[in-house]
């Protein structure tokens, strides 16, 4: 099964432009294998300036992240690998200072290991547009952050939009947990994996986690990937999924 680290940057790198696309404060520029994307959301991660290659076109990437930085208050410049002394110095000229590590995930549909049986499963359901500000309001909840962090990240037609799939895990009727599937290139990449602190260590996230693969698989997807946190790794992996590729990111202190 082919889960490259180029199919899987490609099908991530597909899935953020769309989410830039059809965000409702979002844009999108692309100059050569450089990109801009934005969606004003207060993530870095969230608006980039960004190159699909292996090897960065500095110019045309320092002309993006001229582009992202004019739009956003909080940014970032991402590259896939170790970025050499040349991005470091480009982005420290745009006064992205810090370096983080993004590790890319990926897993073959026919390699994942499911643990929960459908009876053992919680409620976890598909939501969409209609439900944009309750699923804003859990995920604000599930990470934790300030409100209105997100913005309208969620917000218009993001959640009926063809590609993408809203989900919120419920106990007693209440949201506690979110995720979102975003299918391109018959691949399914896997975000917003996140739990409200009080149902935390039931293991909602790996049930929400695999909705969203069995989801996925179901539309045709024959492989799946994810950025991880160092704290959710140990998960991810237990589920089947490898290291294919580490990106670096540079942001604002």
């Amino acid at each position: 099964m082919n889960i490259t680290a180029d199919r899987m940057a490609a099908a991530y790198f597909d899935a953020f432009e769309t989410l830039c696309r059809v965000t409702p404060k979002g844009g999108y520029a692309e100059r050569g294998t450089a990109r801009a994307g934005v969606t004003q959301a207060g993530v870095a991660t969230l608006n980039a300036a960004y190159d699909r290659s292996i090897e960065p076109d500095l110019g045309s990437l320092d002309e993006m992240a001229t582009e992202v930085g004019r739009q956003a208050a909080h940014w970032s410049i991402i590259v896939r690998g170790e970025a050499g002394d040349q991005v470091a110095d480009l982005a420290g000229r745009h006064g992205l200072l810090e370096r983080s590590e993004l590790p890319l995930l990926a897993c073959a549909a026919d390699d994942l290991t499911f643990r929960a049986t459908s009876a053992e499963r919680p409620p976890v359901r598909q939501v969409g547009a209609a439900e944009n500000d309750l699923y804003t309001d859990a995920l604000t909840r599930s990470f934790e952050v300030p409100e209105g962090l997100f913005g309208s990240l969620m917000g218009g037609a993001v959640l009926d939009a063809d590609p993408i799939t809203g989900y919120l895990a419920e106990e007693s009727g209440r949201p506690v947990g979110t995720g979102l599937g975003m299918r391109t290139s018959a691949v399914v990449g896997v975000f917003n994996i996140a739990v409200v602190p009080s149902a935390r260590g039931r293991g909602l996230g790996r049930v929400i986690t695999e909705t969203v693969l069995r989801d996925g698989i179901a539309a045709g997807a024959d492989a799946a990937y994810l950025h991880t946190s160092v704290m959710g790794r140990p998960l991810y992996e237990s589920m089947g999924f490898t290291l294919v590729e580490t990106w670096t990111m540079f942001h604002a202190r």
